[in-house]
């Protein structure tokens, strides 16, 4: 059983010089995508109390990424910037949503999925990040440790849609995802965004 996703095109340097360029505002961002991947985590226990076999897994990674957050906007605080006061529309995420069938099981799958893409996306960029920051600084090791925590999250996510869906149904719609998310990324404007 394979529960890595393999993304489709790798990220360009040239986002990641966008990003080392403006690394304030890139982790303006970030703070905002933890935000926002703690409560997706927790849409899925609120839209699905009834899938009780993964509430746990998802209260866990609900809280794992809301330590992201607070670490994120630690280091924010520590460079004497605060938080945007409001969260722009991501136009990546945006995008993968509208590719999400309609229908109870068939959302919740494709929600699952989506999760697992940003999460592999999120460890690709953070180790990209990690291997250009400073050996030693505090942002160095927290990046790995993002690194590390997006990848398994990735894992999970694909472990939690195969308790519900057969291989085939999950893997073929990975498939579809991952070929649709490497278009979305090639096409997006470079920004010092996680996305």
């Amino acid at each position: 059983m394979k529960l890595s996703v393999e993304l489709k095109c790798a990220s360009s340097t040239e986002w990641l010089d966008c990003v080392m360029a403006d690394f304030d505002a890139f982790l303006q961002d970030h703070a905002d995508c933890e935000r926002k991947a703690s409560s997706m985590a927790m849409s899925f226990v609120a839209k699905y109390p009834d899938r009780t076999d993964i509430i746990p897994e998802l209260i866990e990674t609900a809280l794992e990424e809301l330590e992201h957050f607070r670490d994120v906007y630690a280091l924010i605080a520590k460079r004497g910037k605060k938080l945007n006061h409001v969260i722009d529309e991501d136009p990546y995420i945006k995008q993968m949503l509208a590719f999400c069938r309609n229908g109870r099981d068939e959302r919740f799958l494709d929600r699952m999925l989506l999760a697992s893409l940003f999460e592999t996306r999120g460890a690709e960029r953070f180790k990209m990040i990690w291997e250009r920051l400073e050996e030693g600084s505090e942002e160095k090791k927290l990046f790995h440790m993002l690194w590390a925590s997006e990848a398994k999250h990735a894992h999970i996510f694909v472990k939690m849609a195969l308790g519900y869906f057969s291989e085939k149904a999950v893997y073929e719609r990975l498939e579809a995802f991952s070929e649709e998310e490497a278009r979305i990324i090639q096409n997006l404007p470079l920004r010092a965004a996680l996305h």
